[in-house]
């Protein structure tokens, strides 16, 4: 995935959650961070100062300035050096300390950003570190309804018309909650996880076929909806014919895996028949799927209690 967030974007988007004010090397408020980054670079993308294994933005706090206060004149511009190099992203001295000259004087020679920030260093690097971390992370949107569902995150898939959501609408009056209908956002924040949210312009609202758009908000209150879920199963309905219903493992269901961005997500498929109560079965899909993740397996142990009977009369 190409860049995407220069510096100034993503200072905009701090400030307004984080108490930080950038004071000198604004030259190249341009430059762009890699949108997709490797784990390994991510744990390394905003720490405290260190020069041996650099981190993309340097943190600096009370016992980092005091170290370096106790350097002399010369040690202390190589380790100026080392801060404001090509590598660095930003400096940010933090806990309301007071900014020397030098620092501003080689921000502003390099083109590095400095920032300052009232906030104890260790707060700083979990806010930046958590926010960035999202910004910068691998989205992706796809078409279905995403849902909460007994408390799972579970996207409901399958082709236009099929009634995706007309489902969603009888799970939410079931008491379950909606996330995102039609295009939810789906961000890997972290190697195995992926929460899915909903883009702000679709918030609220369901499309029905032949109701036209409802507001959920209005109609159902603030407890049918729900801001951000990680993803833990994917419903798909699916028309079948007789014949494909007939080849359906009776004991397994139809069971799968559905990779995105590299996480694998169990994935259930529902035939979409006449008199079929999809509701009931999404809610038995995920009770069962919990069973699953707890190490219960009704199909195993249905097998294993067959064994258990042909044993015990064949002797």
């Amino acid at each position: 995935m190409p860049d995407l967030y220069s510096q100034q974007e993503i200072f905009d988007q701090l400030s307004q959650l984080i108490d930080i004010t950038w004071i000198a090397g604004k030259q190249n408020a341009g430059r762009r961070f890699r949108r997709s980054l490797s784990w390994s670079d991510r744990s390394t993308l905003v720490g405290h100062l260190n020069l041996m294994h650099r981190n993309r933005i340097q943190v600096l706090g009370k016992y980092e300035c005091h170290y370096l206060r106790r350097l002399s004149d010369i040690e202390r511009l190589d380790v100026l050096d080392n801060i404001f190099n090509w590598r660095t992203g930003g400096v940010v001295i933090c806990d309301d300390i007071e900014v020397s000259k030098e620092f501003i004087h080689r921000s502003e020679e390099k083109s590095i950003p400095l920032f300052i920030s009232p906030l104890p260093s260790n707060d700083l690097i979990t806010s930046i570190r958590y926010y960035m971390a999202n910004m910068l992370a691998d989205k992706i949107t796809l078409h279905g309804v995403f849902m909460e569902v007994m408390g799972t995150g579970v996207l409901i898939t399958g082709e236009s018309g099929i009634g995706k959501s007309e489902l969603a609408l009888e799970l939410i009056s079931r008491k379950h909650r909606l996330i995102a209908d039609d295009a939810p956002e789906f961000t890997r924040i972290a190697p195995e996880l992926l929460l899915g949210s909903c883009p702000p312009m679709l918030n609220d609202f369901l499309e029905v076929r032949g109701l036209g758009v409802l507001n959920i908000r209005e109609m159902y209150g603030d407890n049918a909806l729900k801001t951000s879920k990680y993803l833990r199963l994917i419903i798909h309905l699916q028309r079948m014919d007789i014949k494909d219903r007939q080849q359906i493992d009776r004991l397994y269901g139809t069971r799968d895996k559905r990779n995105i961005l590299e996480v694998d997500i169990p994935e259930f498929i529902l035939p979409v028949a006449t008199g079929r109560n999809l509701a009931v079965m999404v809610e038995a899909a995920v009770q069962n799927q919990i069973l699953l993740k707890n190490g219960h397996d009704a199909s195993e142990e249905f097998i294993q209690r067959q064994r258990d009977f042909i044993d015990s009369n064949g002797q």
